[in-house]
């Protein structure tokens, strides 16, 4: 979707005019002066989903809205406000996706980055840079994108690539620093009104799970991770787990197997494409 030049207009200056949140003190990660130990904002958002919440993630291509799902993860840029209105009239719930820690060459707001801000490209990702989130400025731009997620009338935001310090960016991005980041992303949501999703990061889940109302992780079950997703099980979130295959046979194939698995550990399960275009999706259960 392309913004509209009035409401960039008003986001932006909006943004501007607005303070510092009076936690974040004048220490640690360089350049943004983020706090890795920021306690969580004492605002909450409006809704937050229960542990056995249903869901749908499409990211690509027309939103097939008829799926009986109670939250809906779609693209905060590319779908449509009608989109969003008719799953709300539906009374689905609508969790927004940007990238928070890569930059994208085709976002409206992609010019913003400096070439500072950006380091090595995502192996398999075109157009996709890891970005800087020690940077003010990559600071400010997320920010922005969950202002923007609250105006379009998302209920969450699901920003994605948040374990940067585990990935070969180009960037010597810390653990700590990614702490900071993150819990910053958190605080800002809520304080939008937004519930927040930690996207993968299982390293880090028993840090955030108090800055975080739910967790969305790709592959757990394929790579025998979902043991560290359990901080968000035994605080009652939802651990919502999509894992992957080539083709509705193979993604049906897979359920046998992996349905047992998903319960057992407490995750909503989907298998999907790749791609995350709708061309097919199984539930587990």
């Amino acid at each position: 979707m392309t913004l509209r030049p009035l409401a960039w207009a008003l986001l932006l200056a909006a943004t501007a005019c607005k303070s510092e949140p009076d936690w974040v003190p004048d220490t640690l990660s360089p350049a943004a002066g983020l706090d890795p130990d920021a306690p969580p904002s004492a605002m909450m958002p409006a809704w937050t989903p229960a542990a056995d919440t249903t869901w749908q993630w499409q990211l690509q291509g027309t939103i097939d809205t008829s799926y009986d799902a109670a939250l809906y993860d779609v693209d905060l840029f590319e779908t449509p406000d009608d989109v969003i209105a008719s799953l709300h009239a539906a009374g689905r719930r609508v969790v927004c996706y940007f990238s928070a820690g890569s930059g994208e060459d085709y976002r409206d707001d992609y010019d913003r980055f400096l070439d500072s801000d950006l380091a090595k490209p995502l192996d398999g990702w075109p157009g996709e840079r890891w970005l800087d989130v020690r940077s003010a400025n990559v600071v400010q731009i997320m920010a922005d994108r969950i202002a923007y997620a609250a105006q379009r009338g998302c209920d969450g935001v699901e920003p994605d690539n948040v374990a940067a310090f585990e990935e070969d960016t180009g960037f010597a991005i810390t653990a700590r620093d990614q702490l900071a980041f993150n819990r910053h992303l958190a605080n800002l949501a809520h304080e939008a009104g937004l519930a927040v999703a930690l996207k993968n990061d299982g390293g880090q889940a028993l840090e955030l799970v108090d800055y975080f109302d739910l967790e969305l992780n790709e592959q757990c079950h394929e790579y025998d991770e979902c043991d560290a997703l359990a901080p968000f099980v035994d605080a009652g979130k939802a651990v919502l787990n999509a894992e992957y295959a080539g083709s509705e046979a193979k993604a049906e194939a897979l359920a046998q197997s992996l349905c047992p698995a998903a319960a057992a550990a407490h995750t909503r399960t989907l298998v999907l494409p790749l791609e995350l275009d709708d061309a097919f999706r199984v539930a587990c259960p």
